[in-house]
């Protein structure tokens, strides 16, 4: 059985890194990065619209700015069925 991830990246997910910058809630000045990397769906992140919502929600750093880069791990052309299979004994 395949894993959950790559069972995933099968259903088009690839990885997607975020750079988040925050201002820090007691020196508002102050900008600090975080990075957050997790299996998304492109173009439209559902994932990390989620966790920004959370962010946002719960959290008392004001975003700055987010930076989104995603690549795709398994494409079409890396994926091809096998002809035919020979055993060796």
């Amino acid at each position: 059985m395949a894993s959950a991830d790559f069972a995933r990246q099968m259903e088009g997910y690839g990885l997607t890194t975020a750079g988040i910058l925050y201002r820090l809630p007691d020196h508002p000045a102050i900008l600090q990065e975080y990075v957050w990397q997790a299996y998304d769906l492109a173009p439209r992140f559902p994932e990390l619209k989620r966790f920004l919502a959370f962010w946002q929600a719960e959290l008392e750093g004001k975003l700055y700015r987010v930076t989104v880069a995603h690549k795709d791990l398994i494409g079409p052309s890396e994926m091809r069925a096998v002809g035919s299979e020979f055993r060796l004994h």
